[in-house]
C-alpha cells in the first residue's frame, strides 16, 4: 500500500480519445515506478472508459482517478479563444485536484490545448513544477525539411509565442514527439528557457502472433489485408483509399480492415459507398490490447495516407514494431519518417493511380529492413518512461 506521505503527481488529461488516454496511463506508470502517488485528472465524460473503470475497480492508493467537470464558458472576450478556455479548465482541474494533496509535479500529456496562451496567462498550476508534452507544434516544419502547408506569417507568430511559452515559470521540461522540433530549438532557444527534449512516441513491447491464427481469431479470410487503425475519420484518407481499392481487379484486390471507432461522417460514407470485393471488415468500437495485437499480426500492410495530419502517428510506430510495411503520405512527420522508403512506399497525392501504384509496389516486394538503427527503435514504452522520469531531474 502506498505511504500517505508520498508526493503526488497529477496527470491532467480531459480527453481519452486516440492515444491520449494511453499517454496518461503510461505517465502514471512512469512516475509510479519512481515512487510517486499518481492521480489522473479527467472529465466525468470518461467515467465509462476502460482505463477509468480499471483504475476505479483496482482501488490502488498509489494510482487514482479523479473526475473534474470543465467550467461553463460564456465565450466572450478572451474566452472566444480555445487556448484560453482550456487554460481556465486546466487551472480549475488543478485547483480542485490539488486540494488536501502534496502535489510535487503536474504532467500534461497534451499541452497543445493551451500552450500558446502561456505568454499571456502564465502557468495554470501556480508555483507547482510541471512537464508538458507537445504533439502538434508544426510552425518550424518548413525550416527543417518537413512537407507541410506554407503559412509564413502564422508560423512566425507561433514561433515567437513558442519561444516565450517555454520561458513560463514552473515549466520544467517540454517534451515533444517531433524530433525535428528539438533540432529547431537548438538554434533558437533563449536563455532561461525550459528544456525541450525528444520523447519517442511509444508502443508497448509486443511480439507478433502467428498471422494465420490471428486471422482466425479475427474472422478474416485468405488473401492480403490492408489495415486502417485508430480513430476513424475522414482525415485518415479513407474515402480516397476505398476509391482506389475499388479499382483493383483480380487477385490484386486486398481486404480492407477498418479497426477503431468511426465518426458519424465515416459511418455515413460507408453506408452509401458501393461494396468492395472482397467485402471490407469493420470493427467500429474501442479496440482491446489483444485485438490490436492480432490486427497488426494478421494484416499485410498498414494505411497511413492521412490528409491534413502533420504530426506524429502512433500507428506508424505500431507498424514498425510489427515489421509491417506502410503506404504513407509524404506530408508531415509521417512523410519525414518514411522519406527513405525503407518503411514502405510514400504517396505524394491521394489519387487512385498513386495509391494503387504504392500497393502494387508493396505487394510485389516487401521493403527491406531499415539499414542500421532506425530512429523508431527508440519508440518503446521503457524508453518513454525513462524520458519522462529524466524530465524532472
Amino acid at each position: 500500500m502506498a505511504n500517505d506521505t508520498l508526493d503526488t503527481v497529477l496527470i491532467v488529461e480531459p480527453n481519452f480519445t486516440g492515444h491520449r488516454w494511453r499517454y496518461a496511463e503510461w505517465a502514471a506508470a512512469a512516475y509510479g515506478e519512481a515512487g510517486y502517488r499518481c492521480v489522473i485528472v479527467t472529465d466525468p465524460a470518461n467515467a465509462g472508459h476502460a482505463l477509468a473503470k480499471r483504475i476505479a475497480g483496482e482501488k490502488r492508493p498509489e494510482l487514482q482517478i479523479q473526475f473534474v467537470a470543465p467550467l461553463e464558458h460564456d465565450r466572450r472576450g478572451a474566452a472566444k479563444l480555445s487556448y484560453v478556455r482550456f487554460f481556465r479548465d486546466f487551472k480549475h482541474a488543478f485547483d480542485v485536484a490539488s486540494r488536501n494533496r502534496k502535489v510535487a509535479l503536474v504532467v500534461v500529456p497534451y499541452v497543445d490545448y493551451f500552450f500558446y496562451s502561456l505568454p499571456f496567462t502564465g502557468s495554470p498550476f501556480g508555483a507547482t513544477p510541471w512537464v508538458g508534452i507537445t504533439m502538434r507544434a508544426n510552425f518550424h516544419h518548413a525550416k527543417v525539411g518537413v512537407k507541410a502547408p506554407r503559412e509564413p506569417l502564422v508560423n512566425a507568430i507561433k514561433a515567437q509565442l513558442f519561444q516565450r511559452a517555454i520561458r513560463t515559470p514552473g515549466l520544467k521540461t517540454l517534451l515533444t514527439i517531433d524530433p525535428t522540433l528539438t533540432e529547431w530549438c537548438a538554434g533558437h532557444q533563449a536563455a532561461r528557457s525550459a528544456a525541450v527534449q525528444y520523447l519517442a512516441d511509444p508502443f508497448p513491447d509486443a511480439t507478433a502472433t502467428e498471422p494465420l491464427a490471428a486471422r482466425q481469431r479475427l474472422g478474416l479470410g485468405a488473401g492480403k489485408h490492408v489495415l486502417v487503425y485508430g480513430a476513424i475519420t475522414e482525415r485518415k484518407g479513407i474515402q480516397e483509399l476505398v476509391a482506389a481499392l475499388a479499382q483493383r481487379t483480380g487477385s490484386d484486390r486486398p481486404t480492407l480492415v477498418v479497426a477503431g471507432a468511426q465518426d458519424d461522417e465515416t459511418r455515413a460514407f460507408f453506408s452509401s459507398a458501393g461494396k468492395l470485393s472482397p467485402p471490407a471488415v469493420f470493427i467500429d468500437r474501442f479496440i482491446t490490447a489483444e485485438e490490436e495485437l492480432d490486427l497488426f499480426s494478421a494484416c499485410d500492410v498498414v494505411w497511413l495516407g492521412y490528409k491534413g495530419h502533420y504530426g506524429m502517428s502512433g500507428v506508424l510506430v505500431q507498424a514498425y514494431r510489427f515489421g509491417k510495411p506502410v503506404v504513407a503520405t509524404a506530408d508531415g512527420l509521417i512523410g519525414w519518417f518514411c522519406r527513405t522508403g525503407e518503411l514502405g512506399p510514400v504517396v505524394d497525392d491521394l489519387s487512385v493511380t498513386s495509391i494503387n501504384r504504392a500497393f502494387d509496389k508493396v505487394f510485389e516486394q516487401r521493403p527491406a529492413a531499415p539499414a542500421g538503427d532506425h530512429l523508431l527503435e527508440r519508440n518503446t514504452l521503457s524508453h518513454f518512461k525513462q524520458t519522462l522520469r529524466q524530465a524532472i531531474i
